[in-house]
């Protein structure tokens, strides 16, 4: 259906851009209200561009995209980019690792297919990463996240095969084809699969399911805390806490699954750096 009329204005994170001419930019924006959109930003190099100082990854922008031609257009035209006020995102030693959050939200979304609710909690994680001691729990807060609004993460709270509920006391394994099935590794602890206590998934699924409902529209983009509006964040960094090792295990084996033969280019520098 052709549109003659430029959409309301939406806020969005720049997730990626690369050079289109000589001077203008092609961006993948995270958008609230479309989900992941790729745009061109005419002019956007040029010295004088009101763009150039905006289009930053970390920063909450609000976007206003011009008329296109049909719903079905995979590249839409940025008119206008200001930024949306909140905290600057400090950066630092969760660079890298901002980079990684981009790069797996722009690999795993699918275009034009909005989340709301994972829109927010990219934020809130952004703001939760500027902490050190944060930034594994809340990297893997949303990864969780994120699988589960894309329809990749099962119900922790019970077994996928059988529908047993998960007990508190056991041991389970979480596979990208079987989900949830209690433990069966025998031998010495550690040299196996990553085996995860049940009290620990339990927390983690009700975390995950705070979420529901939070696709509402913002009265605000920012709260008076500075963050973006409260999300399932902070509930779920803190049922990660105490498995955060098996979980970056557990997290690794689905998002490599769901990726395919690609690996992400971030997670293979971030390995490298860590080499002697």
């Amino acid at each position: 259906m052709s549109r003659a009329a430029s959409r309301s204005g939406s806020a969005a994170y720049v997730l990626h851009s690369h050079d289109w001419s000589e001077s203008s930019l092609i961006l993948e924006l995270f958008t609230r209200d479309h989900g992941r959109v790729v745009a061109v930003a005419k002019g956007a190099k040029r010295p004088y561009s009101q763009l150039r100082p905006v289009l930053m990854p970390f920063q909450r922008l609000l976007v206003t995209f011009g008329a296109r031609r049909s719903e079905d257009a995979e590249v839409w035209l940025l008119r206008q980019a200001e930024w949306a006020g909140g905290p600057a995102w400090p950066g630092g030693s969760a660079l890298l690792p901002g980079f990684y959050l981009n790069e797996l939200t722009m690999r795993l979304m699918v275009r034009h297919d909005p989340h709301p609710a994972l829109f927010d909690a990219y934020g809130q994680t952004l703001q939760a990463m500027a902490e050190p001691t944060l930034l594994q729990a809340a990297l893997r807060a949303f990864e969780l996240h994120l699988l589960r609004q894309l329809g990749h993460l099962p119900d922790l709270a019970s077994e996928t095969v059988g529908g047993q509920r998960v007990q508190a006391g056991g041991l389970y394994e979480i596979h990208p084809e079987l989900g949830v099935q209690s433990a069966r590794w025998v031998g010495e602890l550690g040299a196996g699969p990553a085996m995860i206590p049940g009290h620990a998934l339990l927390g983690m699924e009700a975390a995950l399911n705070a979420a529901v409902g939070q696709d509402a529209p913002l009265t605000s983009p920012w709260d008076e805390s500075g963050g973006a509006r409260p999300s399932v964040i902070p509930t779920l960094m803190a049922a990660c806490m105490p498995a955060l090792g098996e979980l970056k295990a557990i997290t690794r084996s689905l998002i490599h699954y769901h990726l395919g033969s690609q690996p992400l280019r971030t997670r293979a520098l971030m390995l490298e750096l860590q080499q002697p």
